[in-house]
């Protein structure tokens, strides 16, 4: 039997989406009683890893407008942004890089006090705001010391969400597991924001924490949510080998250069008005080139990669602007940047897909929002330019934590609560997945699906090895695996890994789906049997509904207002 909690309001995620979102809901509402629901302890969240900066069009003395900014957003999307998405985006964050500013955040600065930028891909001015190259650690140590100023922000710190609860048209909760005790608890409350983050974790190589699956996806989509766009997974250019931690786009926009075995700055083929800080799908696409025609090195464990060269850009600059990248490049590769050449290869780092919202981010459920990276407003399209995403979660946290708080107080009385639909929840995970009787390795099974997508759905991709990808997901989906070994109520991980490689199946299985359909390339979905875009045929949106027997797919017209599209040159 569940115990129960009630809240006015829940927020599910406590990265800087989720931060934001309490701050502004506590703001709007200071009577409300708010509720984060994270998996983690809040400060463990992935934000944290955000590196390079936060974009925002600050400089508009120095010839940089709002105006840019919104282009370069819906040029790097391939056209596939919604653009009135993409002018609320730019519009909205020059005034949350000033909110962060009051608030204690320390901006790099440039000599004479102002908030400094740097160069980042695909964008026509410095734009990406920066603090050093720990940008999203400090903007998460910003709004949780934020958050301590309002008495109705409560913390389910280690609590892991399993479902949504609604009527069929409007929220009504969640179900949860208190992972300290294993008890399982009915949150009640009027409204939720999902800010869960991305799915990451779907690939082996990938810039993601360990604890990024789609969890959060997946309960949206079993509530009747589609998920939006997510066949268009974004590979960072410069993840390092062997582990895939990021390399920031801060050390291109620093001066790096990438090399070829040749010794080549190979981006002038590519991009030559750009080079190294051309958007990330293209250059991406160039390394991938350069080593399948036989232009790139092998590193030891046997992958291939090419060189990331930051000797040139000295000792000194890179201890003050890319100190954690030093760091990092120490620790996990054995290298000083200013002293030799990092080996790189793009790696897995966003998803452009998310549960399918308006502008304002609800979703299709009354009472129900979504921000960050959980969310497809369609501000990224098919490609997402770097530093919009740390921007992207600043400006729906707030729109999303508002709209959400003036529900909760608009709320009316609920109607009778769907005890049925807990007792459902109840019966799928402690029967279906705690008590499986499955005999196969689960973190095995996880490992094979991980693979499984860094093989068929990685920065090339071709109709034949999608469609084969997806048989294999789907061979293993079926595999007697679903058992936890582990029967202890109190912080039982392995019970969390095994629900969380449940709800990876179903998200893997629409990503390839997705790709599958889409037979063109644009943005970060490049398929080589058909290397062209096609604006007559895919310039849309895809949506995928659950359904038990496979997912049901459906397509949602672009918004497109003032930019007519055309052919992506840098």
């Amino acid at each position: 039997m569940a115990e129960r909690l009630t809240y006015d309001m829940l927020i599910c995620g406590s990265g800087l989406a989720g931060l934001r979102a309490a701050i502004a809901a506590a703001e709007a509402g200071p009577s409300l009683r708010i509720g984060i629901v994270s998996k983690l302890q809040v400060m463990r969240s992935h934000s944290v890893s955000a590196e390079g900066g936060t974009a925002a069009a600050i400089m508009e003395d120095e010839g940089d407008t709002v105006e840019s900014h919104i282009y370069d957003t819906v040029k790097g999307s391939d056209f596939l942004a919604d653009q009135d998405v993409a002018e609320l985006l730019c519009t909205e964050m020059p005034s949350e890089i000033y909110a962060l500013e009051r608030w204690g955040m320390p901006w790099s600065r440039r000599e004479d006090g102002r908030i400094d930028q740097r160069n980042f891909g695909g964008y026509s001015f410095p734009r990406a705001t920066y603090a050093s190259d720990k940008v999203g650690f400090f903007e998460m140590q910003t709004l949780y010391d934020t958050c301590q100023k309002y008495g109705n922000i409560e913390y389910l710190n280690e609590w892991f969400a399993t479902s949504i609860i609604h009527d069929g048209r409007r929220f009504m909760g969640l179900t949860a597991i208190e992972l300290a005790t294993g008890s399982f608890y009915e949150l009640r409350a009027s409204s939720l924001v999902i800010a869960t983050g991305g799915a990451g974790r779907l690939y082996s190589f990938s810039t993601y924490a360990l604890s990024s699956t789609p969890d959060g996806l997946d309960m949206g989509l079993r509530a009747g949510m589609a998920l939006k766009d997510m066949e268009f997974v974004q590979f960072h250019p410069t993840g390092i080998l062997p582990s895939g931690i990021l390399i920031t786009e801060g050390a291109r926009g620093e001066g790096a250069y990438l090399l070829n075995k040749d010794g080549q700055r190979f981006m002038k083929r590519y991009a030559p008005g750009k080079m190294e800080l051309a958007p990330r799908d293209i250059v991406s696409r160039a390394i991938m080139t350069e080593i399948l025609e036989g232009r790139g090195f092998r590193h030891e464990t046997g992958a291939d990669c090419i060189k990331l060269d930051l000797r040139h850009v000295g000792d000194e600059r890179i201890r003050e602007k890319l100190g954690a990248i030093r760091e990092i490049s120490i620790k996990f590769s054995g290298i000083d940047p200013s002293e030799d050449l990092l080996d790189v290869r793009p790696v897995c780092h966003y998803m452009m897909g998310g549960l399918h919202t308006d502008i304002a981010g609800a979703t299709e459920i009354r009472g129900v929002w979504a921000a960050g990276e959980a969310a497809c407003n369609s501000v990224h399209g098919s490609n997402r330019l770097g530093a919009n995403s740390t921007s992207e979660c600043l400006v729906w946290g707030r729109i999303a934590g508002e709209a959400a708080a003036r529900h909760a107080l608009d709320a009316k009385e609920a109607g009778p609560w769907p005890h049925h639909l807990v007792a459902a929840e109840e019966k799928r995970i402690y029967d279906g997945i705690f008590r499986g009787g499955g005999h196969e390795n689960p973190y095995e099974i996880r490992q094979q699906l991980t693979d499984i997508m860094n093989e068929k759905a990685y920065v090339y991709r071709d109709g034949e090895g999608l469609a084969d990808g997806l048989r294999q997901v789907r061979k293993l989906r079926q595999a007697s695996w679903m058992h936890v070994d582990d029967k202890a109520p109190q912080y039982n991980t392995n019970f969390v890994n095994v629900m969380e490689i449940d709800s990876m199946f179903r998200v893997a299985e629409i990503v390839l789906l997705g790709a599958l359909n889409r037979r063109e390339s644009r943005g970060a979905h490049a398929r080589t049997d058909h290397p062209s875009r096609d604006d007559a045929n895919f310039l849309h949106h895809t949506l995928a509904y659950h359904d038990p027997e496979g997912p049901i797919m459906r397509t949602h017209p672009v918004t497109i207002t003032r930019y007519r599209p055309v052919e992506r040159k840098y």
